[in-house]
Formats: C-alpha cells, sequence, structure tokens
C-alpha cells in the first residue's frame, strides 16, 4: 500500500508518504515556502514526499486528510445556534470561509493535487480521517507499544479538545473525550495571547517564559488560585469546565476578553515590543502549573480506565516538554512514547497510518529493539529532505555567497568550536531535515550554553 497523508488549511500544513506501513518521507510546508506554520495546501511537501518515494500519484492507493471538514462545519453550526445572537459576526465570516473554500473539500484537494501531476482521480480513493484518530495513530503506531493507551490534548478536532483511547495491534478505539468549547490546549492559547505571543506558534515561548516565574512568591500562588477559581474547574479526571464568560473564542474573532482578565490578574496585555515584568512570567508559571496538574489527572485517569502500562502523548500540548517531564517522573505508565510532531503536521502521518492499519486492515509488524538497527519507527524524526555536496555547492554559487569549503571534517569541528567559544551563533546542517518543530542535530542553531547572555544575542 502507497499512502499518502495530508494536513492543511488551518495551521502547520504537512505531508507525509507510507509505503507498506513505513514511513518513507515527511515534510512541513513552511520549511520550503519559509512561511511559519503556513495553513496553505502543502503542493511543495507533497512533491517532495513523491521524489523521496520515488512514485507518482497516479501509484498511491489513497489519498487521506487529517481531519472531517463536514464534521468540523457541523460544529460550528451548533455552537453558534448554542450562543445565538451572540458571535453573528464571526458566524457569518465562517460561514462564508467554510461555503466557499471548505465545505466542496473533495474537489478542492482533487483540484489541488492535480496542479502537482495530472493523475485519474477515479483511481485514487481519497479518504479523510478524524482529527484525534490521526493524533493517535501518529503516536501509537508509530510507538511500537503491542498495546497501549492514547492520551491527546489540543486546541480543538472537530468536537474533541482532548482524547482517551486504547490502542492493540492495528486498531485504536476511542473510550472518552472532552469536547469544544472546554479545551486544555485553547486555555494555553489564551495566556499566549495574553502574554504577547502569537497564538498557534508561540505557545512554546510561553513555556519558556515560565520558568522565569517564582513559584514561592505571593503573586505566582494567587495567579495560580484564581486561575482555578476564576477560570476553570478541573474535574478528577483532568476534564475541565471553562468559565466562557471570560473566553471569546468560541463566539467571537479574539481569544479573550481582555479588559476581563486585565481585571482579574491585575496586569495589562502584553503586545509585541513590551517590555516584560515579572508579573508577567509569574502568569505564565502558573498557566504552565496548572495546565501540568491538569495533564497529570488526565494521564492518572488514562490508566485508571485501561489498566496499561503504556502510554502515547499527542496533539498540540503534548509539545510541552516541562508537562511531559512532569508525567515521566510521576511513575504511573512503565513507558511513555511522544510523537515527536505531535502538533497538526503530524496528523498528515497519523491519517496515513490510520488508513493503512485500520480502513486497509493491514497487519501491524512490532520491530524487536534489541536487535534491530532501525528500530525508531519514526526514523529519528529525520523524514525530511537532504541535499548533496553538489547541490550545496552550486546553491552557494548561484547565490554569489562567501564561503569556506573544508574537506576534513575535523577541521570543521575545530572551527565551530572556535567559534562557538567567542560568542558566535552558528547554524547547521547537514542530512535530512526534521520532521516537527524539535532542532535534532541537522537543523540545529548551536551556541555557548555557558554564556548566560547568549540567548539575548
Amino acid at each position: 500500500m502507497k499512502i499518502l497523508g495530508i494536513s492543511a488549511f488551518y495551521h502547520d500544513s504537512a505531508a507525509a508518504i507510507i509505503v507498506e506501513g513505513e514511513i518513507i518521507a515527511a515534510a512541513q510546508e513552511e520549511r520550503f515556502t519559509r512561511i511559519k506554520n503556513t495553513s496553505e495546501f502543502p503542493s511543495n511537501s507533497i512533491k517532495y514526499c513523491l521524489k523521496e518515494a520515488n512514485i507518482n500519484l497516479d501509484q498511491l492507493d489513497a489519498v487521506v486528510f487529517y481531519d472531517n471538514p463536514h464534521l468540523k462545519f457541523h460544529r460550528l453550526i451548533n455552537t453558534h445556534l448554542y450562543f445565538a445572537p451572540k458571535g453573528l459576526k464571526q458566524f457569518i465570516i465562517a460561514s462564508y470561509d467554510w461555503i466557499k473554500n471548505k465545505l466542496n473539500i473533495k474537489n478542492k484537494l482533487l483540484k489541488l493535487l492535480s496542479d502537482i501531476q495530472p493523475f485519474d482521480k477515479h483511481k485514487i480513493e481519497l479518504l479523510f480521517s478524524q482529527h484525534h484518530l490521526s493524533h493517535s495513530a501518529s503516536s501509537f503506531f508509530t510507538s511500537n507499544f503491542k498495546e497501549a493507551v492514547i492520551l491527546n490534548i489540543d486546541g480543538v478536532g472537530e468536537w474533541a479538545t482532548a482524547t482517551i483511547s486504547k490502542g492493540t495491534d492495528n486498531n485504536i478505539t476511542l473510550l472518552k473525550e472532552m469536547r469544544f468549547p472546554h479545551s486544555v490546549g485553547l486555555l494555553y492559547s489564551c495566556f499566549t495571547y495574553f502574554l504577547g505571543f502569537k497564538v498557534n506558534s508561540g505557545e512554546y515561548k510561553l513555556m519558556g517564559l515560565a520558568p522565569y516565574g517564582n513559584i514561592e512568591s505571593n503573586e505566582c500562588k494567587s495567579f495560580i488560585r484564581t486561575i482555578k477559581e476564576s477560570l476553570l474547574s478541573i474535574n478528577a479526571d483532568g476534564s475541565i469546565i471553562l468559565n466562557l464568560d471570560y473566553f471569546n473564542y468560541h463566539i467571537g474573532l479574539s481569544m479573550i476578553h481582555v479588559d476581563k482578565w486585565e481585571a482579574l490578574f491585575g496586569i495589562s496585555k502584553l503586545n509585541e515590543g513590551d517590555k516584560i515584568k515579572q508579573s508577567h512570567c509569574n502568569l505564565a508559571l502558573a498557566i504552565q502549573y496548572v495546565t501540568e496538574e491538569i495533564v497529570i489527572k488526565m494521564a492518572i485517569e488514562s490508566k485508571k480506565i485501561t489498566n496499561s502500562d503504556y502510554l502515547c502523548l499527542a496533539g498540540g500540548v503534548a509539545l510541552n516538554c516541562v508537562a511531559n517531564g512532569k508525567l515521566l517522573a510521576s511513575n504511573i505508565f512503565k513507558d511513555i512514547y511522544i510523537q515527536p510532531a505531535s502538533g497538526d503536521a503530524g496528523g498528515a502521518i497519523g491519517a496515513a497510518l490510520a488508513a493503512h492499519f485500520i480502513y486497509f486492515e493491514k497487519e501491524r509488524k512490532l520491530v524487536d529493539v534489541l536487535s534491530e538497527k532501525n528500530a525508531d519507527l519514526m526514523k529519528g524524526s529525520y523524514l525530511g529532505p537532504s541535499y548533496t555536496e553538489r547541490e550545496i555547492v552550486e546553491t552557494l554559487d548561484n547565490l554569489k555567497a562567501n564561503y569556506i569549503k573544508y574537506n576534513d571534517f575535523q577541521e570543521v569541528a575545530n572551527k565551530i568550536a572556535e567559534e562557538i567559544n567567542l560568542g558566535k551563533v552558528i547554524g547547521w546542517f547537514q542530512d535530512r531535515m526534521e520532521f516537527g518543530p524539535r532542532a535534532l542535530g541537522n537543523r540545529s542553531i548551536i551556541a555557548d550554553a555557558r554564556n548566560p547572555e547568549m540567548q539575548k544575542n
């Protein structure tokens, strides 16, 4: 089976291709267009994946889209009916976009694919996964666990904002879900917005700001109490109920009611370029602390209802490595697997794998990690394009760039070490590109960690 998975039209557009259940290639569209978190159809990513797999569109058995747009439209309609007449402006804008661009998604996808290369539209099976199934499949089917409980936590898919599923062999069964508008991912994004970062891309900055807060300070403790008493209630199973009086994303064109948040926390919303104060750091730490509490409770619930010793994580919140560290240290499970591309980009891989194992009912073969060289089914997440030395030199020459070509790696290593020691920041490039948001050594920025001022340079 040759299957192409696609994630697009929201954020982190990507494509992935699998052949007989093996991931051959995967890449985010932003890596080609240089538009961060782009939602555009991943034409460049698809071209790369086809080239890497050495096949064309006509040779594919299926193309799988990572979620179900019709279910999303159902959520849009029902949400606005429930809160009517609030949110009429957003409803009109969103409905126009859906009617024009998204409801006829099948024909749109076929047209965009045919723009890449001609193919027989009647030959390829066009499938639609569901958002959280794509997340679940991306983690469980690459985990090498025979069985595991799968915990997905993100902003929102069709309706689900967090799910607990059980993975066994080549099947995934949904056990429990939390639904929109109550969402841990959207809650975290609201704080991302309030503290001056961009939603759906700046959450890692919020996580990075949190350690500058002081958990022992009265202010931070007060912020934690305020969040838990005024913004949400946390149930024993980790599910949450948001106080929607403070939020606007479900009916409006902004994330929150800024004036209410400023009054609640006693600090002003940060905007780009504003100076970050200690109070902002303390608020970042407060929501990080609350998020970690929720994640741990959800993990405990996952263990309780499945009694599994193994946990797979996916969804945007699974990119919160600090929370993941606390979860690992809790020893709730014997082992934890986290999909490296846990956000929507990873849905492209998950959609393809879900089709292969669930829809086409293909047998899942586990790898003996003790004897197999390639035991990591994600291949270290090195699934993107690579470039030959000749291609690199030709590019540099065409750009008329100043460069020095070393023939000995030790010379390069010595030179880089010297530059780092002098306080320089190094861009490192080698082999295949990483898939997902983590720099893992092939596309990395390297600097001297001994210098406390280095991050400011």
